[in-house]
């Protein structure tokens, strides 16, 4: 194998562990040494463990196994693309975060045929907009969905006086009572950093009003605020729905409801999971979290690439797919892992402060003049790279005077452990 990701097994489920209990404490849910049965922290939410994408580095199959052993019950995936792979590993409910919409017509065939799995009454759908409700509620059933609301993200969601005419609609009503619809409770994805706007007060909104009691605790962040107000709306708009299905004396429906009040959010930390919790007594709060929950412990994970070949190069001397010349004498190392492992891979910088900027800067100058520094460390520092990494291969310059690695031996790489691939993950067995 020529790039490997190391994880220390121990470290990191304890971390893992930690992370569980920290936010079954945070919701006021019993934490795991209470309690052995997972059902114990339904009623009001629990952690829910993310896994998608390349699985954090180690692999959504590995994930979804790990989110067995922690004893939760539910996880979430990003697309319905990745749902079969984790439902083998995993008999708990599968939340999709990317939301379901029959517009798009190769997610909308992957769904048919996982309607006809052995596993499809486990899946719950995001929905976040109205074509996608209209969809499902026409479709035969039955089908567990959580509805999405347009927060400060600003990606997907609902618009609160959408969800208000959604629930007030007579369709609504039909796909409850006849069970082709089953409403699991609002998702509210919140940006990493805090909101701009106070949505206390949001002008012309109809759940955002600054004079509704009971009012967010004092001193609580913007995602806080944010949440309790749509909280505080999304309750509303259930209890008129349920009362609704009270009149018309569906009692199942009603009961079936019960499980819509909840919250499904997303990077609050636990300071505010216990302010919302204390703002929200009686609602389960589900805490979606991937990265802080796998890679939390970033010291728990190495990854490393094996030595390949090693080449003395003088002065002057060309090597690479772009023949490019060595500035002095030394030697070029050829390492596994490249663009296919995820190596010198990156996202584009958010450039939110003066350093940032100025790193964005110099590095937009270095490489303009074909200079790139590798995530290779030869020698107890990161080696330059030859050339740009390759697919599978990479080749790195070592200055003369350095202690040069031998075939065989592996090095370490620091890599995104979002976007690496390796060629296989040690110490989860």
């Amino acid at each position: 194998m020529t790039f490997s990701l190391y994880v220390d097994g121990s470290r990191w489920r304890a971390h893992t562990e930690q992370v569980r209990d920290a936010v079954r404490a945070a919701i006021g849910s019993r934490t795991h040494a209470d309690s052995q049965d997972a059902r114990a922290h339904v009623h009001l939410g629990d952690l829910v463990p993310v896994a998608k994408g390349n699985g954090y580095g180690v692999g959504n199959v590995r994930l979804a196994a790990e989110a067995a052993r922690l004893g939760l019950t539910r996880l979430a995936v990003g697309t319905v693309f990745e749902v079969a792979e984790v439902a083998a590993a995993y008999d708990g409910d599968i939340l999709v975060l990317t939301p379901f919409d029959a517009r798009d017509a190769v997610a909308a065939r992957a769904w048919v045929e996982l309607a006809h799995s052995a596993y499809d009454d486990r899946i719950i759908r995001t929905i976040s907009s109205r074509s996608g409700w209209d969809a499902l509620a026409a479709g035969p059933g039955p089908v567990r969905v959580v509805l999405e609301a347009l927060t400060s993200m600003g990606r997907f969601g609902l618009t609160d006086t959408e969800l208000v005419d959604l629930l007030a609609d007579d369709t609504a009503v039909e796909a409850l009572t006849t069970g082709r619809v089953r409403l699991e409770g609002l998702a509210l994805h919140l940006p990493l950093e805090q909101p701009h706007t106070d949505h206390r007060a949001v002008p012309g909104a109809r759940w955002h009003d600054a004079g509704v009691a009971p009012a967010p605790p004092a001193g609580a962040t913007g995602r806080v605020i944010e949440a309790h107000a749509w909280a505080l709306g999304w309750v509303r708009a259930a209890a008129d729905l349920t009362t609704r299905l009270t009149q018309r004396g569906d009692d199942d429906a009603v009961t079936e409801l019960t499980s819509a009040a909840a919250l499904w959010v997303s990077h609050l930390d636990d300071a505010e999971l216990r302010a919302l919790r204390a703002a929200l007594p009686g609602i389960p709060l589900y805490s979606r979290i991937g990265t802080r929950l796998w890679l939390g412990d970033r010291s728990a994970l190495q990854t490393r690439g094996t030595v390949l070949a090693v080449h003395e190069v003088a002065k002057g001397e060309a090597s690479g797919y772009r023949q490019r010349r060595a500035g002095r004498a030394g030697a070029v190392v050829v390492v596994g892992g490249g663009t296919a492992h995820g190596v010198a891979l990156e996202a584009p910088s958010p450039a939110s402060s003066l350093r940032q900027r100025a790193v964005a800067a110099g590095t937009g100058v270095l490489d303009a003049a074909g200079r790139a520094l590798s995530p290779f460390h030869i020698g107890g520092a990161p080696r330059w790279f030859a050339e740009p990494p390759h697919m599978q291969v990479s080749l790195v310059r070592i200055p003369s005077g350095v202690l040069l690695p031998a075939v065989g031996d592996e090095v370490d790489v620091d890599v995104r452990m979002t976007t690496v691939h390796p060629d296989r993950v040690l110490g989860l067995d």
